[in-house]
């Protein structure tokens, strides 16, 4: 067994993990909002106001933060009129990004809305700009959020919502270099700034206005959207017209996405997944520097508000619905993520796991029989839950062995509670099939473990599934420590995390 050494600064705290880092996404593709959140008032399934109600129980224990809706793709053919009022008499379209069905629109803006209000989430409504207009798109922010006698007002109210909702976060179109509306940078900066400018604060309500920023590591993009905004650091500047820039960065194996099927792999795609997952912090770091150089200040924020795997669909699936099994590969590749999101909390203020049901790398997998499976990558945003608002703390690996080539056998990122008491570690063993010993210096405050868990299976392809819902559950894992020195010993493939006790 090998073994790795690092250090904690305890006393050295650095940026703050905002929450909606654990952000998550909900698009009308699939099973994820049919079938997945909505089931209709009058399912067997118990639900509250159609909405299923095992699923919100799941997502309310990862104290889930936001919510992004409708799309991805879906939300540039997406007119918001055509899901308001009552439901048998909204007009039908077809979603002809994923899989060319009907939708009859009977979830909209106050079905999603309550799913938010049940959930404690705050809601990130992603507004059309590939064939909509600026008319329609004020007008929403009007509708969802202005108080008082306007016309948006008074037609909400007559849909039976008297109060306006709070909706913090508002995404400027969705991949305008593709789906979006196949724009050039150029094309794009100019639609987000007038876009932006009609999006208005309605009372008490402040937008978080996202434009819709690169594919992977297009900086072109992130550099064209900083220049349109003009000087930030000219003293006495109007706030700017969006306040992040959003990216989007998928993980696969192969030569593409969807290249392999989920639970299939070799062990050369499994290190090609975590190599590419890894990759994410390189992407992170060029955006960064670029946004830096405009605006040191950081005025502007960072977000990833789509990431994940992508693979083949499982066997007898509709290819346009993107379901997916989801192993405990999966749930190592979000916590790498983390671990690399932890570190760049200064600049990245968002990110969404695509998608939170039934599609893509989802949180849980549910069927009309009404069973709910919790996949291993749900596992790792609850065992994360911990460094939610917490303060990312000095983490150093000083001495590891490579899992393979590109890829460390140890991943580890670390943070203090806001009550400045409590420390939570989390850890990844990325050998698929070497244990491994990882010795932590915790320095600066004195420490005690209250509870530690691992999460992993009988091998990197272990899935969770009704028949098994179990399969891949966190344990309780054994530590030691000693004079400030804590040893673990992380099985092949596995994910940890250590809770302490500061004093």
């Amino acid at each position: 067994m090998t073994t790795a050494r690092a250090v904690i600064d305890l006393d050295v705290p650095g940026d703050v993990i905002s929450r909606h880092l654990y952000g998550h996404f909900a698009e009308h593709l699939g099973r994820c909002i049919y079938d997945g959140f909505w089931v209709g008032e009058d399912s067997a399934i118990p639900n509250v106001r159609g909405i299923r109600s095992d699923v919100v129980e799941a997502l309310r224990a990862l104290g889930i933060p936001n919510l992004r809706w409708p799309g991805g793709c879906f939300a540039d053919d997406y007119h918001w009129r055509d899901g308001i009022g009552p439901r048998e008499q909204r007009p039908q379209m077809v979603n002809s990004h994923w899989g060319d069905i009907v939708e009859n629109n009977h979830f909209g803006t106050h079905e999603f809305m309550d799913l938010c209000d049940l959930l404690g989430a705050d809601a990130y409504v992603n507004g059309n700009v590939g064939s909509g207009t600026v008319r329609e798109m004020s007008e929403w922010v009007e509708y969802l959020t202005r108080d008082g006698d306007s016309p948006m007002a008074r037609l909400r109210r007559e849909n039976g919502r008297d109060e306006p909702w709070r909706v913090p976060f508002w995404g400027i179109g969705n991949e305008a270099w593709g789906c979006g509306g196949n724009m050039t940078p150029e094309q794009y900066a100019a639609e987000a700034r007038r876009y932006g400018t009609y999006c208005r604060n309605h009372g008490g309500n402040e937008l978080y206005r996202i434009a819709a920023g690169a594919s992977d590591d297009d900086v072109k993009w992130t550099r064209t959207l900083m220049e349109s905004l003009g000087c930030l650091t000219c003293g006495q500047q109007p706030a700017p017209v969006f306040q992040g820039i959003s990216f989007h960065y998928y993980t696969h194996a192969g030569p593409g996405i969807a290249s392999e099927p989920a639970t299939a792999f070799t062990t050369e795609q499994y290190y090609g997944t975590m190599r590419k997952a890894l990759d994410v912090e390189r992407v992170i770091r060029r955006h960064e520097a670029v946004m830096d150089s405009y605006d040191p200040d950081r005025r502007i924020g960072l977000v990833l508000d789509e990431w994940g795997t992508w693979w083949n669909v499982e066997p007898g699936t509709n290819p346009g619905f993107l379901f997916q099994q989801n192993t405990v590969r999966d749930a190592l590749v979000a916590s790498v993520h983390f671990d690399a999101f932890h570190r760049h909390a200064g600049r990245l203020k968002m990110a969404n796991i695509a998608q939170t049901l039934n599609v893509l790398q989802a949180m849980i997998l549910t069927d009309d029989s009404g069973a709910m499976v919790l996949t291993p990558t749900y596992h790792v945003f609850e065992m994360n839950r911990g460094h939610h608002d917490a303060t990312a703390l000095a983490a150093h690996v000083l001495d590891a062995p490579a899992a393979d080539d590109g890829v460390p056998a140890v991943s580890m990122s670390a943070s203090l509670s806001p009550s400045g008491d409590t420390a939570l570690l989390s850890l990844s063993n990325l050998s698929i099939d070497e244990p491994l010993e990882v010795r932590v210096d915790l320095r600066g405050r004195a420490a005690t473990v209250t509870r530690a868990r691992v999460l992993t299976g009988t091998d990197a392809t272990a899935h969770n599934s009704a028949a098994a819902p179990d399969a891949v559950a966190p344990a309780v894992l054994e530590t030691a420590l000693e004079a400030g020195a804590l040893s673990v010993t992380l099985p092949p493939h596995s994910f940890a995390t250590v809770e302490l006790a500061l004093a």
